[in-house]
């Protein structure tokens, strides 16, 4: 959902250029440790004027994003911290892997496979031939199913995918859910939108790297082969559902039963893929996610030749193992995936690469020792006690909304009264024993962590639906919300500074980590979540007239956001972001009520010359300062459902109440909206 940071804050004393705007502390006070980080103010903007520029300028204007990254700011920093953490962790265990077989063996041998240069470059594409010759071996397309289950196996991307989740109308069990996929670019749009140059100028080059990659596989016929690829892609991004679309979980739940599939795309023998990719017997029937896209794939495959469908899938076997292949292949798949989508001038270390692939293939396993090593016990504690302030002041917020009716608070007292939290880390790790490894065979490598993967997601049909998993690891710099399991997941690496710092005063630890617990409880209550019940079922609990008021004032945040422009020419896209914004809007607004609870009634404490609600504002836009390339830019502006950080900053703090008072924002000043545009959802 809803999802990839900074130095240790500074506490200077700041005098600020706005005497008016500040409270004077009381002489001879004790002074908490404020989390602020003073050194960015601006103080020649004012607050009333540009809070983001106010926040952040000085940030803005000292700080260049780094050579490998295609974003920098507070988030970044500290998944550079985590990355920090990780390596020194990982480092530690391929000094001393312990016993073959064990699981800190396994880590060794997937983060030195990585590392061993000599042993990827003598072996170039030669581990591809697997995957390869059974695409050679197809002579009819009646082999694509089966074909397409081999692959999807590998972990390597189809016109289609499935896998098992918690079924929506039935929250206890699971279900197979098939969506569609199968595209090389960030979105449909760089497929189809011919009126934009640089979208077009990116689609050249992308069939440009298509040949490129395929004719160091050994493609003899590589141009013509790669003019295949990018039409088969358009076929499918023609036939996609467009991200906002695929927003509407009602529109996005369609059972249809294995036998009626041919009915919806009969040009594919689903029976044949359903029996090879070990989903029947288990299972007899799937969610649809979008219906029309397997009626325009099931034309794509009845029309387009199978030889074309061979290039293809090639295209799609290289693709995924080229950043695990020899130097010159990674080397040109950086320069299209880094340069030219994301504007990245170098790589990042390989030692950063290898860390990630070790995370990723084998997550709880380092999770469980991150853990260990960087969560102070003291820690998670406080967080939930914080954590439960967040859910009486929601609950409290819910009893005073003057638009909604008894019925449909009722209903929402009881989804918030449902909702679990997830903090630090899970209470079962998963287990790895079955995952072989091979400490200088990477692809052998990335196969069985694949395979791992994909056969512990199939060993779920036919069980209890698992509540206590997680959806995110503890190392993890992110947080998230699960409509199908009513909970929230706040991983360890999230609780350290700058977002949550132990020994500072609350009001930064509010503003920069309970936004992060206010934004994820509202998404239980956004356009989306609200569409499932307390225990996760998709189910219309809403009286008409509420549903009714809250599309009202959801309309409201799409005209906001969509008004503002990142990039010349590329405005955000409020349907698509709309959660996310009901998410901050609404999370902001709790994070001040629970902070102002927390005070227990008495005056906030004045540190640095500004009052508790200050520096929560001001520690809400120092989280989200950040700085974009233009081609990673309008990459998020076409498929990420996060807005920029700067709008988020800027946009969230106009409709708060309390960032009026605490700022005296007025009508002329620039920050100022007019109270019938404001919008608070919760």
């Amino acid at each position: 959902m809803h999802r990839s940071l900074i130095s240790a804050a500074c506490c200077a004393l700041f005098v600020l250029a706005t005497p008016s705007l500040h409270a004077q502390q009381a002489p001879n006070a004790a002074a908490p440790v404020s989390g602020i980080d003073m050194k960015t103010l601006d103080t020649a903007v004012r607050p009333q004027d540009d809070f983001y520029a106010y926040v952040n300028g000085i940030w803005t204007r000292n700080t260049e994003i780094p050579a490998d990254k295609s974003v920098w700011g507070t988030y970044i920093e500290l998944r550079e911290i985590a990355q920090g953490q990780l390596r020194a962790l990982i480092d530690a265990t391929v000094k001393n892997p312990g016993k073959a077989g064990s699981e800190t063996h396994k880590i060794a041998d997937l983060y030195t496979s990585f590392m061993n240069d000599k042993a990827r470059d003598a072996a170039g594409f030669k581990p591809l031939r697997v995957e390869l010759a059974r695409v050679a071996a197809v002579k009819d397309k009646k082999d694509l199913p089966a074909l397409f289950a081999f692959l999807q196996r590998s972990g390597i991307q189809t016109p289609f995918s499935a896998g098992v989740a918690p079924d929506a109308q039935d929250p206890e069990n699971y279900t197979v859910n098939v969506s569609q996929s199968g595209l090389g670019l960030p979105d449909r749009d760089y497929y189809l939108k011919d009126d934009d140059a640089k979208l077009a100028a990116v689609r050249a080059k992308y069939q440009k790297h298509v040949e490129t990659m395929l004719a160091m596989s050994g493609d003899k016929a590589a141009a013509a082969h790669a003019a295949q690829v990018l039409d088969i892609e358009t076929r499918l991004a023609a036939a996609q559902w467009t991200r906002v679309q695929m927003r509407d979980p009602v529109k996005s739940y369609n059972r249809v039963a294995f036998d009626q599939f041919a009915e919806l795309a009969p040009a594919f023998d689903w029976k044949a893929y359903f029996t090879a990719a070990g989903l029947s017997p288990k299972a007899s029937s799937a969610v649809v996610r979008q219906p029309s896209f397997f009626t325009g794939f099931s034309a794509a495959v009845a029309e387009i030749p199978l030889e074309s469908w061979k290039s293809y899938l090639n295209w799609r076997i290289v693709e995924s193992y080229a950043s695990y292949l020899d130097s010159a292949t990674v080397k040109e798949r950086f320069a299209f995936e880094g340069t030219v989508l994301r504007g990245v001038p170098q790589s990042e270390p390989q030692w950063q690469l290898a860390l990630r692939f070790t995370d990723n293939a084998i997550s709880d396993a380092v999770g469980k020792r991150y853990v260990e090593m960087y969560l102070p016990p003291e820690t998670k504690p406080r967080v939930i006690a914080m954590f439960d302030n967040f859910v009486a002041s929601f609950k409290e917020g819910i009893d005073n909304l003057d638009w909604m009716s008894p019925e449909t608070k009722k209903e929402a007292q009881l989804k918030l009264a449902g909702l679990k939290p997830k903090i630090a880390y899970p209470e079962k790790w998963r287990d790895y024993s079955s995952m072989k490894t091979q400490p200088n065979d990477l692809i052998a490598n990335v196969r069985a962590a694949r395979a791992w993967g994909r056969q512990n997601n199939l060993d779920k049909l036919g069980k209890p639906v698992d509540r206590d998993e997680w959806s995110m690891t503890p190392q993890t710099v992110n947080a998230s919300y699960s409509p199908a399991l009513n909970s929230i997941t706040i991983p360890a690496a999230i609780l350290q500074p700058p977002f949550f710092n132990v020994k500072a005063e609350d009001a930064v630890n509010y503003g920069l980590l309970g936004i992060t617990f206010g934004h994820e409880i509202s998404h239980a209550f956004d356009d989306s979540g609200s569409q499932y019940d307390a225990h996760g079922r998709l189910r219309n609990w809403w009286t008409a007239a509420d549903r009714t008021a809250f599309k009202a004032r959801a309309a409201g945040l799409v005209k906001q956001y969509g008004a503002y422009s990142p990039v010349p020419g590329y405005h955000i896209n409020g349907e698509l972001t709309l959660g996310e914004n009901i998410g901050d809007n609404s999370g902001l607004s709790l994070t001040y009520n629970a902070y102002r609870r927390s005070l227990g009634g008495k005056p906030s404490p004045v540190i640095d010359g500004l009052t508790g609600e200050q520096r929560l504002y001001i520690g809400f836009a120092q989280k989200w300062r950040a700085k974009l390339r233009p081609e990673a830019a309008i990459a998020q502006i076409k498929s990420d459902p996060h807005s920029p950080g700067e709008f988020r900053a800027k946009g969230t703090v106009m409709n708060q109440p309390g960032f009026y008072e605490a700022f005296g924002i007025k009508p002329g000043d620039a920050m100022y909206l007019p109270p019938e545009q404001r919008v608070i959802m919760w």
